[in-house]
């Protein structure tokens, strides 16, 4: 069923439209430090399926959760180890996703059955306010229809998704073209699933002593 799409200007207005709209289970995307994404409030089972939907995502992809600061993290994962925790205080926010054990808390739709979950803080005003004026992290991934190119620009999202979400948070370009480095804290030794902005030399600077 085809619905309206809003598009607004990132504005402290705006955002509160948007938590409304998310507490509602609606979807919202917005610019991040990447690509815009589409969000999910992601303690509502309903609301991400309807992330699934909206990009026609294969459902054995897991969506990974934004938090708003790294303290958050217990909230959705657990196991948390302190070289995890030195991990998010050396590069949070910013373009590193860690795999960690997921809470029981977190819904099956989001880890896409799995035992783990994908968490970062993303270095992004925009998606930042949001979660704090919700008051949750948020499930998100790229705005675009599954296999596209992921869109750095609201009148791009609006092209791949309008009439499928409820609302687009316009707040210009976003710097694209370098993805999160994706690291897996559940595997021993921990192991980068996808090369990005965090490159691998500065990981192991910081954990030489580690296995890793």
């Amino acid at each position: 069923m085809r619905i309206e799409t809003k598009v607004l200007p990132a504005s402290e207005e705006a955002i509160g439209v948007a938590a409304r709209i998310l507490a509602e289970g609606g979807l919202v995307a917005f610019p991040t430090d990447t690509v815009y994404g589409v969000g999910a409030h992601a303690f509502q089972p309903d609301a991400v399926e309807r992330i699934y939907m909206a990009k026609i995502r294969p459902r054995d992809k897991a969506i990974p959760i934004l938090l708003a600061q790294a303290d958050d993290l217990a909230l959705v994962a657990e196991g948390i180890t302190e070289t995890a925790w030195l991990l998010a205080e050396r590069f949070w926010p910013g373009g590193l996703t860690l795999v960690l054990p997921k809470k029981a808390n977190v819904p099956d739709v989001v880890s896409a059955g799995g035992p783990t979950v994908a968490v970062r803080v993303p270095d992004h005003p925009v998606p930042l306010a949001l979660m704090a004026a919700l008051g949750a992290p948020l499930a998100a991934t790229s705005a675009n229809l599954s296999g596209r190119p992921s869109p750095v620009t609201a009148q791009e999202v609006e092209s791949e998704l309008g009439g499928r979400i409820e609302l687009i948070l316009d707040g210009g370009r976003c710097p694209g073209g370098v993805p999160s480095t994706v690291l897996d804290l559940t595997a021993d030794p921990p192991t980068i699933l996808r090369a990005g902005a965090i490159a691998a030399e500065e990981i192991k600077a910081i954990f030489s002593r580690s296995k890793f």
